[in-house]
């Protein structure tokens, strides 16, 4: 029998067949309370890459901040020294894992606004098959208000058209264009839904779900009245990631921090800002 928390072949099997997997009791309550203090800096304090991705008539808000790790001190303690390195690792069944970026998502009670189904990697300033996303809730969440995955995406063998989060919160930060490449339109999940095998589930404190970062996922939203989701997200890269500058644009855009640390497009990745922290 599984014991919790445990990576088990079916965790390996699971994220290598389906592109995710959930590893229950992964985090223990005190870290867990840790970033519940740091998500309440961040929240106070955002850093430059925060912004307020919805805000509904209602004033329920949809808070989104990045790599606030090196200004943050519970987030950075939980990324050098807890154990989702090392999670990560197992689950992708790589050799080495480098950290590549927190994220945190926070919808207020009742919010309704769901994130519109993408894939990440696109989006990043690398490339590579090896890579994964850490969701993982501070707060219990039911599975109509989880992150929802399309199960088998991450092996399509197409290139899709991301959605432009810029068209969609607003914030120029967020633009991406993918005019004049040769990707194809991406896929109506939302409006075929029946059509694809789709994945989540009801997560506690100390769940994480672990996915591809092609992977196509979205959804988060749908909240009831009485209950609020906060998530710290973490980025993981594997052997075959490489630095990718993206004509495209990329969100977040690391371009600037990676040439400063002297890492060039096609470089592997590493340096300080991407520490590797953990090794089989």
């Amino acid at each position: 029998m599984e014991k919790q928390g445990e990576i088990s072949a079916r965790n390996i099997a699971e994220f290598s067949e389906q592109g995710v997997t959930l590893v229950r009791g992964a985090i223990s309550c005190d870290w867990i309370e840790l970033l519940r203090k740091g998500i309440a800096t961040n929240i106070e304090t955002p850093t430059e890459r925060g912004r307020v991705w919805d805000r509904d008539d209602a004033g329920r808000v949809t808070f989104y901040d990045s790599q606030a790790w090196r200004s943050i001190p519970e987030y950075r303690d939980f990324v050098l020294n807890s154990p989702m390195a090392e999670i990560a690792g197992r689950v992708m069944n790589v050799s080495k894992v480098n950290f590549f970026f927190d994220a945190v998502f926070v919808r207020s009670p009742g919010a309704q606004f769901r994130t519109p189904f993408h894939q990440d990697e696109p989006f990043w300033s690398v490339e590579g098959f090896e890579t994964s996303s850490c969701w993982m809730p501070l707060v219990s969440v039911e599975r109509k208000s989880a992150l929802e995955f399309v199960a088998g995406s991450h092996r399509w063998d197409v290139k899709y058209e991301q959605q432009n989060f810029g068209a969609l919160t607003g914030d120029d930060r967020d633009q991406v264009s993918y005019a004049n490449s040769e990707a194809e339109p991406f896929p109506d999940i939302e409006g075929h839904r029946d059509d694809y095998d789709i994945i989540s589930w009801d997560m506690e404190p100390g769940d994480v779900a672990i996915f591809n970062a092609r992977m196509i996922h979205g959804g988060s939203g749908n909240l009831a009245a009485d209950r609020d989701l906060r998530v710290f997200n973490t980025q993981w890269l594997g052997d075959d990631v490489r630095v990718r500058f993206r004509e495209e644009g990329m969100d977040p855009d690391h371009t600037d921090v990676m040439t400063a640390a002297g890492l060039s497009d096609g470089d592997v990745i590493g340096t300080d800002l991407y520490p590797e922290l953990w090794r089989r």
